[in-house]
C-alpha cells in the first residue's frame, strides 16, 4: 500500500500516549481530517479525550475501545464512533493500519437530509465501513492536505459524511454498569468469559443475590444477563480470533458444546454468518 504511514516506537509494553496532536485537529477550514498509520500488535493508547468527534477502524485485526460505560471490540472494517469530550482508551490487537478520522463537531449537519435523525451520533456506537467509505478515507489519507483544491476537499468531505450517516449500525458494544456490585460481577465475567460460569457463584462473589444481579442488569443496563453475556462472549471471541484461533477452538474456549451452537449465537447477535464477522480466511 502506498499510504503515508507512521510506525510508532513504543515502550516495552507497547503503551503509547494519545496518538493525535493539534496538527491533526479539524477546523472550520478543514472539518474532516484523516490519519492512516501502521501500528504494531498490542499497541495501546492511554485514556484521553478530544475536542473533536473521532471514528477509528483497522484494515485487519481487532480494535478495542473502552469508555467508562462500555467496551467496543470490533473486527476489520467496523468503526467505533467517539463523540467529542468522551474519555476513552484503545488497543490494537494485531499489527495493522489504523485509520483515525477526526471530524469537527456538528459537521454532519451540513450534509444531512431533514428526515435524518442525528441523535444516535451523540453517543459512542459501532458502524459498518462499507467499500465506498473505505476507499474515500484511504484516498483522503493519501492527499497532501496543504495542496488539495477546495472543491476536491469539499467533495471528499460531503461523500465521507454521507456514507457515515448512512452506514449500518453494528451491535458490538458491551455496556458497563456503574453500580459497584454489578460492575464487580461484569468485570469478573469479562476476565473469564464462558457459558460454564455459574450465575449463582459470580453473584455471590460480587456480594449480591441472583435476584439482585438480575434487577441491577435491568435498572443499570436496561438488559438481561443472558443478552449482555452474548455481547461479552462475542467481544472475547473476536479477541481470540485475532490470536489465530479457529471457530471450533473459540467455541470450545467459550464453553459452547459445539461450533454450530456458537455460530447460531453469532448469527442471532450480528445477523450475519460467523465467516463475515471473523473474516475467516
Amino acid at each position: 500500500m502506498n499510504y503515508r504511514t507512521t510506525t510508532l516506537i513504543c515502550n516495552e509494553d507497547n503503551r503509547v500516549f494519545p496518538l493525535l496532536g493539534s496538527e491533526f485537529a479539524p477546523s472550520n477550514a478543514l472539518p474532516v481530517r484523516c490519519v492512516f498509520r501502521l501500528h504494531a500488535a498490542n499497541t495501546k493508547v492511554t485514556c484521553h479525550r478530544h475536542a473533536w468527534d473521532q471514528m477509528i477502524f483497522s484494515d485487519r485485526g481487532v480494535v478495542r475501545v473502552t469508555t467508562t460505560r462500555a467496551t467496543y471490540t470490533v473486527p476489520p472494517w467496523r468503526a467505533v464512533w467517539i463523540p467529542a469530550g468522551v474519555s476513552h482508551s484503545a488497543a490494537l490487537l494485531e499489527t495493522a493500519h489504523l485509520c483515525s478520522l477526526q471530524l469537527l463537531p456538528g459537521c454532519m449537519e451540513r450534509v444531512r437530509e431533514n428526515c435524518v435523525d442525528l441523535s444516535p451520533w451523540l453517543g459512542c456506537r459501532v458502524i459498518e465501513v462499507r467499500p465506498l467509505l473505505r476507499e474515500l478515507v484511504k484516498a483522503l489519507a493519501m492527499e497532501n492536505i496543504e495542496d488539495i483544491s477546495a472543491r476536491r476537499y469539499e467533495s471528499y468531505c460531503s461523500l465521507i459524511l454521507l456514507e457515515i450517516i448512512g452506514a449500518p449500525a453494528c451491535p458490538l458494544m458491551v455496556p458497563l454498569p456503574s453500580e459497584r456490585r454489578l460492575r464487580s460481577f461484569c468485570d469478573s465475567f469479562m476476565k473469564q468469559p464462558s457459558l460454564a460460569r455459574s450465575l449463582d457463584e459470580m453473584a455471590r462473589e460480587a456480594g449480591a443475590s441472583v435476584s439482585t444481579i438480575n434487577r441491577l442488569f435491568h435498572t443499570e443496563l436496561g438488559s438481561r444477563f443472558s443478552v449482555w453475556r452474548k455481547q461479552a462472549l462475542l467481544a472475547h471471541a473476536l479477541a481470540l480470533s485475532a490470536q489465530g484461533m479457529t471457530l471450533g477452538e473459540i467455541s470450545y474456549r467459550l464453553g459452547y458444546g459445539n461450533q454450530s451452537a456458537f455460530s447460531a449465537m453469532v448469527r442471532q447477535v450480528m445477523g450475519v454468518s460467523p465467516s463475515e464477522v471473523f473474516a475467516v480466511k
